[in-house]
């Protein structure tokens, strides 16, 4: 376990920092509104624009991944989240923080499926679930230090120099990253990275694309985690702040509170499909109980602060099931094909995170950033999970044993 301390720590640490980079507007929405004259569409894709850059570039990382390794891959582009924190520091409009933003997503486009690249090297295939939950838990330290001590920040110094000294933080990450990870344990049989020629790249896409059993679970893939994240990314801040009046430091705490409950819930799912010896039995639960807790929201006009907040809290407990899919993904695939298998299952996630804010954007600006607005958020995101759900039944459960 030694050994892969540097790994675990330093993919700790480039996860943290794109977990805050993906929900840093929730809570200073009000301050962006006023400081950049946003509208909520504006808002809306602001959020989808960080996962619309993920989106587009998935496939070219797991290329990347096969032939230079996650080690250079993750440090080369992860330099462009610190030109975005910059460029967020200095934004003047709605265009500048949309671009910022997609600038930064390209930077973390390559993080969090690093996570699943490595640690499907480094742990036995039984443990690759539980890895995975150790590393996205931690890595919710980013999502919490994006609720209460940005507001803290923004209250303080000012959002601007909070993205400024975010982008120091970020560069220090990348060098250490670069210096001290690496692409498989010592004495490993795995293959080396490897060049292919373009007839080979587009071979093994064909193949990764025609395994069975990939596309019920792209369709659950796209709701699970982007439903959890519409809301403590983008518009959970929005509603206390339009619905229960409260201000930026309150706002952090249940945003804050948000947040543990999602990290304790990986945690919570990590070992689950070996306690239950089925993956899908788990996915389908964390679905149906989550989609329970939107409908809830959904149905109670202005409920008292603290049923709302009960609610949000358990939606990012029950939510946190997407770390389940990534493991059922990643092993329909031989490690030959591991950059490109994670960054094709990754696709679907971040094609529903860039879809699902900028819709909800529309609705909230439709019905005007009222409670009913709101409402038609929490039961949109509901239906989308119980749709995802219906072509997943017909996944396979590669259990683990």
């Amino acid at each position: 376990m030694a050994s892969k301390l540097p790994l675990l720590v330093l993919l700790i640490a480039i996860t943290c920092l794109s977990q805050f980079y993906r929900v840093s507007n929730s809570v200073i929405a009000p301050d962006l509104v006023r400081d950049l004259h946003l509208d909520a569409r504006e808002l809306g894709w602001a959020g989808s624009a960080f996962f619309l850059a993920l989106f587009a570039v998935q496939l070219p990382v797991g290329l990347w991944f096969d032939r230079f390794g996650a080690r250079r891959t993750v440090s080369a582009v992860s330099l462009l989240a610190v030109v975005g924190a910059v460029w967020i520091s200095f934004a003047a409009n709605a265009a500048d923080l949309i671009a910022a933003r997609i600038v930064m997503g390209l930077g973390c486009a390559a993080s969090f499926m690093s996570v699943v690249f490595l640690c499907a090297r480094w742990f036995e295939p039984s443990k690759l679930a539980t890895a995975l939950s150790w590393v996205f838990a931690a890595s919710n330290l980013g999502t919490l230090a994006g609720a209460t001590p940005l507001a803290w920040i923004a209250a303080t110094v000012g959002w601007r120099n909070g993205f400024l000294g975010l982008a120091v933080v970020t560069l220090v990450v990348v060098v250490l990253f670069y210096l001290f990870v690496r692409d498989r344990p010592p004495g490993s049989p795995l293959p080396a990275t490897h060049k292919e020629s373009l007839r080979d790249v587009f071979r093994g896409l064909l193949e990764v694309w025609r395994t069975p059993g990939l596309l019920p679970l792209l369709s659950m893939h796209f709701f699970a985690y982007a439903t959890m994240l519409t809301v403590l990314g983008v518009w959970g801040g929005p509603y206390l702040f339009d619905v229960h009046d409260l201000d930026g430091v309150e706002r952090g705490n249940v945003l804050l509170a948000m947040g543990l409950a999602q990290t304790l819930g990986i945690l919570a799912y990590g070992p689950m499909d070996r306690v239950l010896r089925s993956r899908k039995k788990v996915v389908i639960g964390g679905t149906y109980i989550s989609a329970s807790l939107f409908l809830a929201l959904a149905l109670i006009a202005r409920p008292p602060l603290p049923v709302a907040v009960g609610l949000l809290v358990a939606v990012c407990f029950f939510c946190a099931f997407g770390t389940v899919i990534v493991a059922q993904g990643r092993t329909l695939f031989p490690d030959r094909l591991g950059g490109r298998a994670v960054t094709t299952v990754n696709l679907a996630q971040c094609l529903g995170l860039t879809v699902l804010p900028a819709v909800t954007g529309y609705i909230v600006e439709g019905f005007g950033a009222s409670d009913l607005a709101y409402r038609v958020v929490f039961a949109t995101l509901a239906g989308g999970l119980v749709l995802g759900s219906l072509a997943y039944f017909r996944s396979p459960d590669n259990a683990s044993r």
